[in-house]
Formats: C-alpha cells, sequence, structure tokens
C-alpha cells in the first residue's frame, strides 16, 4: 500500500511540474507579445536564448545566432507601423521532459494597411535563466 501510495504521490507530482512548464512557456509567449505589441523588438528577443546556436528557419531558410535573429526582425519590422499588432494562436504545447517543450501555433500581424501570419513550431528548453526559445520555424 506505501509503494502504490508513493506511486500516485509522483504521479501527481509530474503532472503539477508538467503544468507550470506549461504556464511559464505561455508566460512567455504572452511577454514577448507584449513587448511586439509596444514595438519592443528587443524585449522580444529576451525569449530567445542569447546564443550563436540558436536556429532560425523562416522563409528565406535557416539562420543561426541570437543577434543574426535580432539584426533580421530589425531589417524586416524597421518601426512600430510595420510591427502592427501580433496576435499568437496556441494549438498545442507539449513538455517533451524535464527541459524540453515543443509549441506550435499560429501567428498574425495587423497593421494598418495590411495583414500577414502563417504559422509557427518553437523548441523550449529550460535553461538557468528559465525557458528560452532555441529554435524557431516560423512560416
Amino acid at each position: 500500500m506505501k509503494k502504490f501510495i508513493l506511486a500516485a504521490a509522483l504521479l501527481v507530482s509530474s503532472f503539477t511540474i508538467r503544468a507550470q512548464d506549461k504556464q511559464q512557456i505561455l508566460n512567455v509567449l504572452h511577454r514577448q507579445q507584449i513587448s511586439w505589441n509596444k514595438g519592443d523588438i528587443d524585449g522580444f528577443m529576451q525569449s530567445y536564448w542569447k546564443s550563436d546556436s540558436l536556429l532560425f528557419v523562416g522563409k528565406n531558410g535557416p539562420d543561426y545566432g541570437w543577434q543574426t535573429t535580432l539584426d533580421h526582425y530589425k531589417k524586416s519590422y524597421p518601426d512600430k507601423a510595420a510591427m502592427g499588432t501580433l496576435d499568437f494562436n496556441i494549438l498545442k504545447v507539449n513538455i517533451l521532459d524535464p527541459t524540453n517543450a515543443f509549441v506550435l501555433g499560429a501567428w498574425k500581424v495587423t497593421r494598418t494597411k495590411d495583414s500577414i501570419g502563417g504559422y509557427f513550431t518553437l523548441w523550449f528548453r529550460k535553461l538557468k535563466n528559465g525557458w528560452k526559445i532555441v529554435a524557431d520555424h516560423t512560416s
């Protein structure tokens, strides 16, 4: 009976930790959206792993590095008007293990003249400073 109670407690604990991790990831994405909508690309980029190994895959193929990704965003969205208003629709958050997660979602940017959007997949890794995006494939 003690083994059953211990196993049940461990199972409940595992679900609680996964739920907390999922909420932390959703919070990261929410902060990212808030930064974008303020016109703050530097704040938006705080969600990414600050490493030369960060992978970003967009319409032009793969690019590596945090600075490269920041430069790409600043070139593509030079001002608040170009940035518009960002909305995310998070379709799935899968906690794969204690330090890795997969996110699938849709994005939409609404600007005065037009709207653009697509889908993204994100690989999050839990680092010393919290959950960070280590790979982003956005279409």
